[in-house]
């Protein structure tokens, strides 16, 4: 483990406490991109304190000579102006600081320009490229291919290479959204009708948070997603995995389910691959079983959740459009358990 990543963990620690094991942090990074801002920061973090501790001798020493200066005052000896050599002195101390300030700030702006140039570098002409696309308030990707058939499609949730320079290709569908996973980058804005791209390359297998870092609305806060680095062929079997249409239903249940999916509103905003259901309101759910979270990181995707948050999403995530669904019990089993069988 680098130094700066345990004295991150050191000073986020007390911080962090029950907020899970996961670091979500720019200062513990598993990514290039990522590690060039945590080399920058702690740049900054020593220079900057090795100049507070600096200031402070210096005031404290000014202070005691100060007080030194005026215990020996007395109306017999009173106090004399410096001689001229202690004033030279001290003009060229100064003249040596401000000359000593400004070789500092140099060597800051050249260290942001190489971070910069690192982050921003085109690196691989033959890149993974996935399109972001935010909505209020959820997030889709798309693994995008030569062959528009082996085109991927899925929401809040991105798989990526371990290793691999991957292209990430923003444009957001209403307001600004801005595109933040600490731990391999830093942020970019979505701007509507402005694409614009940013590059990760992960260096450490791992699951990460990622989330929305510009206000857009009322669910901003819900507005998360998680990003599973794994290894180039655990990769190339989720992404051909996702090539794949919808299961079947196999059961009685699961196909009253999918009935009920197909009559009722859900086909309307969401879409099924191998399915009537072509809606593009909402997340496609072809493989939503896999997935571990609904509503873009506001709930874990486990049954009881489930059920709560098609009867009634609004009282989980107010303002969101999707409508209140009214279904029976009955209705409601049998969908869960489709949408349960869609891995």
């Amino acid at each position: 483990m680098r130094w700066y990543r345990t004295a991150s963990i050191l000073i986020a620690a007390p911080l962090l406490a029950g907020c899970g094991t996961q670091l979500q942090s720019s200062l513990d990074p598993d990514g290039a991109q990522a590690g060039s801002i945590g080399h920058l920061w702690w740049m900054y973090f020593w220079v900057m304190t090795g100049i507070y501790v600096v200031v402070v001798i210096f005031a404290l020493v000014a202070v005691l000579r100060r007080k030194s200066s005026e215990s020996h005052v007395t109306p017999e000896r009173p106090e004399v102006a410096p001689p001229q050599q202690q004033t030279r002195r001290t003009n060229g101390l100064v003249g040596g600081l401000v000359g000593l300030t400004a070789i500092i700030l140099f060597v800051l702006l050249i260290g942001d320009f190489l971070a910069g140039r690192t982050i921003d570098a085109d690196l691989d002409p033959h890149p993974i490229v996935v399109q972001v696309i935010g909505h209020q308030w959820w997030w889709e990707f798309i693994y995008q291919d030569q062959q528009p058939s082996r085109i991927v499609s899925t929401a809040n949730e991105l798989h990526l290479p371990v290793n691999r320079p991957i292209r990430i290709e923003l444009d957001s569908r209403d307001v600004i959204h801005s595109f933040w996973i600490p731990n391999l980058n830093g942020k970019k804005d979505l701007i509507p009708g402005h694409p614009t791209t940013t590059w990760l390359q992960p260096t450490s297998e791992g699951t990460y948070w990622a989330q929305c870092a510009e206000y857009c609305g009322a669910q901003h806060a819900h507005m998360r997603f998680t990003v599973t680095v794994e290894s180039q062929d655990k990769f190339d079997a989720w992404l051909e995995a996702g090539r794949q249409p919808a299961q079947q239903p196999k059961t009685e249940s699961e196909k009253r389910g999918k009935q009920v999916f197909l009559t009722r509103q859900c086909s309307m905003c969401h879409a099924i691959d191998g399915t009537p259901a072509g809606g593009r309101v909402g997340p496609g759910l072809t493989h939503f079983a896999s997935r571990p979270t609904i509503g873009a990181g506001t709930l874990p995707n486990t049954r009881g959740d489930l059920g709560g948050w098609i009867i009634d999403p609004q009282h989980v995530k107010p303002g969101v459009r999707m409508p209140q669904n009214t279904l029976s019990s009955d209705e409601l089993q049998d969908l869960l358990d489709y949408l349960e069988s869609l891995q």
